[in-house]
């Protein structure tokens, strides 16, 4: 196998520290809040060619997010290659016998069980929501005995002490740098390697954008040329590497550049054997596809993970975007760019779901109304698109959903020129919200009593609306002002004034420039909050409410546990911030402490954040929000706060821009909230992600099988062993061949170690 030999620097650098067993933020708790996706009746309704594609589609979506592990952390593919030749050799109830019988209690089992769970469900060791590393929360030396005592390591001892001598110290380890995804110093990341800065960050962006190239497929490593010039590896994901082939549109791009006194090579081949087996499935797919338009949208995928493409991807794109209504729903790429430290670089994933008729319904009325309510956004008609692109917008039951974390809705394409010429789609996961309405009465925390009741039966329907406005016109909404490669320009210089300054629009994008390329690192989190901020402000709208079905009392209700429900999540976001670094980890959390923020800078009473003392002694806090004021004092907040950040971003004002979200999203013991302090209190208090067990597709014969797994750590584990039956032992050894290729690149003098589980 591929595995580095054992005392290599690239397993030894954790391997000085020594101490206790980590504090409670980096590891996954035993009762942690486990659950199965139900789409067991959406997929009995399909047909015979409908499960079939839906299975291909499937199959890689699953081999696609492979690719994760290999974008987390240098030692998250050999984590992953470990524990599936684990649990392929025993199941959790065999290993179990093993595991007492090598001294674990049952609690530390569990905790074993559940930190293999995590690693399946986040495809690496840090989470996939708030970017910290997790640490097996067992000693390191008892996991050791049930490792090397395992039937796997009795099978094949050198492969399984090889992989544990690679990633053992680096599973526990706790190292500052260690602890968070970032860049340089300020933490880890597998998009970069691990001497790349923020400035190595930027330089290369400018440089993609000199040659129009995207950096949503791509990796950045650097190196020193003998003339002590730095060079620049930009690599692009495809099946094709270096070998000769024939003339396509990123052959010309396949060469060295110098870029300001640096040198760039472009190159591509990353990840190919795993994309190899993601362009299989789809050709496969192609075969049960219901129309031409689906046909086109996978032969264009198929050639852009074979050529390394994102043209070829937003061309399948185009196709996507015009299939309205496909009763078997999926997109698969280099999407979300949440993880990369820098914010332009996506992460694979792949979903595949059914419609869910009942709630598409609803959606479809909103969308009938989404040209009305735009006109209720608070800025002017010339900062909206020119034409309303009226899309999709279907609530589905998720069949498979690979990355590194399931989200309640989505709203794609995120390339910034097909959605303002093409259009986008809208999608909420119904399944996947069924799981997040789950709320137990004494796990809620930070809310009055009086206020619990009201939250748990409300907290569901809300959320619907929420995700709906939120998808549809919030990140449905909004112009960029562009001027393109001719020097044209997308809006009126004469008469467009900006409504925050009175004067003519200053800034705008540039050729080759994008929403991400520019705003960078608070991108993401700026146009989360926008969107959260439209969903706050227009559920406020009755037409909106009585769409959901809700008027009266009810539509107050459902308003008011909407508010609550942001402002609430707005003190949970303090989780998700690091003061020793002053950063934040998580956009969407960002988001809604920005909104928390513009909030209680509203005043009269609105909101209200208090230190408190819970039942049980400890530090305890409440958020109140005053129903009756959320239209005199929260509406017009909201309004002036819209505004700027929509006028921001259609102008391309990049330092008004992080001046304004920044300032908001500073965290500061400044009374009277002192949030740092009551940051402590959330960290006491916080419950952990739900983890979420996916089904797998079977093909038996011509017929497909839906097979489910039991809500639990334990089913979790063996929905990820019988995932890959073929060829299982193939892609691990992949992953560790391609992790050890580049090893050299996150090979650095290990810091002052404080810890280490």
């Amino acid at each position: 196998m591929g595995e580095p030999e054992a005392g290599s620097e690239f397993a030894m650098r954790a391997a000085a520290a020594a101490g206790p067993m980590a504090d409670a933020q980096y590891i996954l708790p035993n009762d942690i809040g486990v659950f199965s996706l139900d789409c067991r009746e959406a997929f009995r309704l399909l047909s015979p060619t409908e499960r079939l594609y839906a299975h291909h589609l499937s199959r890689a979506a699953w081999y696609g997010g492979l690719a994760v592990l290999l974008q987390t952390s240098p030692e998250a593919p050999y984590i992953y290659a470990l524990l599936s030749r684990l649990f392929r050799a025993q199941d959790p109830d065999q290993l179990r016998q093993l595991a007492l019988a090598e001294g674990l209690t049952e609690e530390e089992y569990q905790a074993f069980l559940v930190y293999a769970a995590g690693i399946y469900s986040n495809m690496g060791n840090y989470k996939s929501f708030g970017d910290t590393k997790f640490v097996p929360n067992l000693p390191k030396e008892k996991l050791e005995r049930v490792i090397l005592g395992s039937k796997a390591a009795r099978q094949h001892p050198e492969e399984v002490r090889s992989l544990w001598q690679t990633c053992g110290e680096l599973m526990f380890s706790l190292e500052p740098r260690l602890r968070h995804l970032g860049l340089g110093k300020e933490g880890i990341t597998t998009y970069f390697s691990g001497d790349c800065t923020m400035e190595d960050a930027k330089l290369a962006q400018d440089f993609l954008d000199s040659q129009n190239l995207s950096a949503y497929n791509t990796r950045l490593f650097k190196g020193v040329l003998e003339d002590g010039k730095p060079r620049y590896e930009v690599r692009l994901a495809s099946v094709l590497g270096a070998e000769p082939a024939l003339h396509s549109e990123m052959t010309s791009k396949l060469k060295s550049y110098e870029f300001r006194g640096s040198h760039f090579q472009v190159t591509r081949g990353d990840y190919a054997p795993i994309l190899q087996k993601v362009v299989e499935h789809l050709e496969k797919a192609k075969a049960y596809a219901a129309n031409s338009r689906q046909e086109q949208m996978l032969a264009q995928y198929i050639e852009s993970f074979t050529q390394g493409s994102i043209e070829a991807h937003k061309r399948g794109s185009r196709f996507w975007i015009q299939d309205k209504g496909p009763i078997v729903e999926s997109y698969i790429g280099f999407i979300e760019s949440y993880r990369d430290p820098f914010g332009s670089r996506g992460e694979f994933e792949g979903f595949v779901a059914m419609v869910n008729k009942a709630m598409s319904a609803k959606f479809e009325c909103l969308v009938a109304s989404a040209e009305q309510l735009l006109k209720e956004l608070p800025w002017p008609p010339a900062f909206e698109k020119d034409k309303f692109l009226t899309p999709d917008f279907t609530s589905l039951d998720v069949l498979t959903f690979s990355g590194s974390g399931i989200p309640a809705g989505i709203n794609i394409p995120n390339y910034d020129d097909l959605r303002q010429t093409d259009g986008f789609k809208n999608v909420s996961l119904g399944n996947v919200l069924a799981v997040a309405y789950a709320t137990q009465r004494e796990k809620l925390t930070f809310l009055e009593e009086e206020d619990k009741d009201l939250y748990i039966r409300w907290k569901g329907p809300s959320f619907d609306v929420q995700v709906g406005l939120h998808e549809l016109l919030g990140h449905g909404s909004g112009k960029l002002f562009v001027q393109d490669e001719k020097g044209a320009f997308n809006f009126d210089q004469e008469t467009v004034i900006n409504p925050e300054t009175g004067e003519q629009i200053q800034s705008w994008y540039r050729s080759g420039e994008t929403w991400d390329s520019k705003f960078s690192t608070i991108a993401s989190s700026y146009e989360e909050c926008r969107a959260e901020s439209v969903g706050l402000y227009l559920c406020l709208n009755p037409q909106v409410l009585e769409i959901f079905g809700f008027e009266g009392a009810d539509a107050e209700d459902v308003i008011y546990v909407n508010w609550l429900n942001m402002v609430r999540a707005g003190l949970l976001a303090l989780e998700f911030y690091t003061p020793e670094t002053s950063s934040w980890r998580q956009a969407h959390m960002q988001a809604r402490f920005v909104i928390l923020r513009v909030l209680l800078e509203a005043g009269e009473g609105l909101v209200t954040v208090a230190p408190t003392t819970g039942a049980d002694g400890r530090p305890d806090a409440r958020v109140r929000l005053d129903r009756d004021k959320i239209r005199p004092v929260g509406k017009p907040a909201l309004e002036r706060f819209l505004r700027k950040l929509q006028v921001l971003k259609s102008t391309g004002d990049v330092a008004g821009g992080r001046a304004l979200y920044e300032g908001y999203a500073a965290v500061t013991d400044a009374p009277p909230e002192c949030f740092l302090t009551l940051r402590d209190t959330v960290l006491l208090r916080k419950e952990s992600r739900k983890l979420i067990v996916q089904p797998n597709t079977r093909l038996e014969g011509s017929e497909v099988q839906l097979l489910e797994y039991e809500a639990s750590a334990a089913g979790l584990i063996r929905s990820f062993s019988e995932r890959f039956p073929e060829d299982g032992p193939e892609l691990e050894e992949v992953l560790t061949q391609l992790a050890t290729a580049d090893a050299r690149f996150w090979r650095f003098p290990s810091e002052n170690p404080s810890g280490q589980a």
